[in-house]
């Protein structure tokens, strides 16, 4: 592994420091190069490089706005034996100040003509599609039969601006050093700018102050909690996927909600 790190960074250099870290879905490890410090970020699965080629595209998409700070994105690199390793710059980060952590990389979708169109097929039905073929779910299938036909409804008299979205915007994914804020580990496309506050909203972390500067700038639209909630249906089915069964009861919960 370090050879191979050593011979596609192009650097004799190859310090690991700092504590190996292990989330939800890759390990990661930062080392001293010749060029500076890097992070290398490390995944065993079939799909690795595609995940973290996405990974790459939104790091790169959201850098490029000029608005935000992200890791730049350096190399992704296939592992012998399958998966692959992504490296990218290293940022000394520390939590939020008052803020106090999973991460899903999407793969690239089709443009579709309209956001519930886009979001039923490729991120509720994608989601449920999984769900279907690991655990052959008879009231989740029942109760989406009936959800997807109403979800045109939530977003009646809607206009709806594509925005490049960070996709999985938590807690554990924003931090901050002596510059000011940082975003990383995106899942990023071009959807509506309400989606990403589901997640925000999901598991805590961020201060009141967040969620009121962001009203300030986009207020609530007509229906924002229903829409909300479906987007938060995404989310705790894409945890089901990822992490078992207990996300089944909210998966169900939120589903029936909907359908009040």
């Amino acid at each position: 592994m370090e050879q191979l790190l050593r011979t596609e960074l192009r650097t004799q250099t190859l310090r690991a420091f700092g504590s190996p870290g292990a989330g939800g879905i890759s390990e990661g490890r930062a080392y001293d190069t010749d060029q500076g410090p890097v992070f290398v970020k490390v995944n065993r699965r079939p799909q690795a490089r595609q995940m973290f080629e996405g990974e790459k595209a939104s790091l790169e998409a959201l850098r490029s706005t000029g608005l935000v700070r992200v890791p730049q994105p350096i190399k992704v690199i296939d592992l012998p034996g399958g998966g692959a390793a992504f490296a990218m710059e290293y940022l000394k980060m520390r939590s939020l100040s008052r803020c106090v952590r999973v991460s899903v990389h999407a793969c690239v979708n089709e443009w579709q003509e309209d956001w519930p169109t886009f979001f039923t097929r490729h991120r509720l039905q994608a989601q449920l599609d999984l769900i279907e073929k690991d655990y052959a779910d008879r009231e989740t299938q029942e109760l989406w039969s009936r959800l997807q036909v109403k979800i045109p409804d939530l977003f009646g008299g809607l206009e709806i601006i594509p925005a490049l979205l960070h996709g999985d915007l938590w807690s554990g994914n924003v931090a901050e050093d002596h510059e000011g804020p940082i975003i990383y580990d995106p899942a990023s496309f071009y959807g509506h700018s309400e989606f990403e506050l589901a997640i925000a909203l999901m598991f805590g972390g961020f201060p009141k102050s967040f969620f009121t500067a962001y009203y300030s700038k986009i207020p609530k639209a007509p229906g924002f909690d229903k829409r909300l909630q479906l987007y938060q249906l995404f989310n705790y089915l894409n945890h089901w996927n990822h992490f078992g069964r207990e996300y089944r009861s909210p998966s169900l919960c939120i589903m029936r909600k909907l359908l009040k």
